[in-house]
């Protein structure tokens, strides 16, 4: 069975295919090879990735790579359209127009703006925006976020380590994709599994900041998953923060939407402060119906 980090590379390998050839045919059989898998399943996960089907999604970045050539460029139309596979001047013309509203002429020699389609890298724009090198703003409305505090008990969490790990990506990378499903058969749970943050005292050396696990009652004794392990969580307070629903193909702003506030929150206001030593700060699996969830530790100034 496929993980989403199995997905998600297979496209990722699609993409830079694709981008090496824009200026040159690309056919699905190619596709299919450096997806590592059949020419429908991987039409399939492309789709289901980036939202889009492949050779539409290749038109796009055609004509956006195309736009880039003559802002940037002192070219000829025709010799644009014949780089980037279009057949002739009025097909490519025609498929420029109904892109961005006007003529490669006009486009040209206007210096208007046009929102190009750029290639979506999810894990880059994970990691990039977790370090905060990347600042995400979904739309001029503001976002709703619910906020509360509650008290957590004395518990234990079953969690699999990785080893380097600062983010999911690079835990699927480490430690695979399917924890998750482990983490849920796992009885008697007291909540869903979460991603975690570990703060340096629930680490061992050579161990992971990034982890999964679910919580258990603190009289657990098992028995576990191979590979899992058991650890002890003191009583403490959460502050935990849930975003608006979100469609599913947005959830990367729906995230970044929810990190923004929590950086600027500030607990003092209500009369905590952030004690990130006193658990694990974690993630709920983002599901649009009920927007993205998030939690780290607080206790009273």
């Amino acid at each position: 069975m496929l993980t989403q980090w199995d997905k998600i590379k297979a496209v990722q390998r699609m993409q830079e295919h694709i981008e090496a050839h824009l200026g040159e045919p690309i056919t699905l059989c190619a596709l299919a090879r450096v997806s590592g898998y059949s020419q429908w399943h991987a039409a399939r996960l492309f789709k289901e990735v980036t939202g889009r089907p492949p050779f539409e999604y290749i038109r796009l970045r055609r004509l956006s790579a195309a736009a880039e050539r003559l802002r940037e460029e002192p070219c000829k139309v025709i010799d644009v359209a014949f780089d980037f596979v279009f057949d002739s001047h009025e097909g490519f013309t025609r498929a420029f127009a109904r892109q961005f509203g006007m003529s490669p002429t006009r486009f040209r020699t206007s210096g208007a703006t046009v929102e190009l389609f750029l290639p979506p890298q999810l894990r880059d724009w994970y990691t990039r925006r977790q370090r905060g090198e990347l600042a995400m703003v979904m739309n001029d409305k503001p976002n709703t976020v619910f906020v509360q505090v509650l008290d957590r008990p004395a518990r234990k969490m079953v969690v699999k380590r990785g080893r380097k790990a600062t983010h999911y990506f690079e835990y699927c990378e480490e430690v695979g994709c399917d924890v998750w499903d482990e983490l849920a058969k796992i009885q008697p749970a007291l909540q869903e599994p979460m991603g975690l943050w570990l703060p340096a005292g629930m680490r061992p050396p050579g161990t992971s900041q990034y982890a999964q696990g679910v919580e258990v009652p603190a009289d657990f004794g098992g028995p576990m998953p191979e590979g899992f392990e058991l650890m002890e969580l003191p009583a403490c307070k959460m502050i935990v923060f849930q975003g608006p629903p979100f469609e599913d193909k947005d959830f990367e702003k729906a995230i970044a939407s929810l990190w923004d506030v929590m950086s600027s929150y500030r607990p003092e206001t209500y009369g905590f402060q952030w004690a990130d030593d006193d658990g694990p700060r974690f993630q709920l699996r983002p599901m649009g119906y009920r927007g993205y969830i998030e939690g780290r530790p607080v206790r009273p100034v």
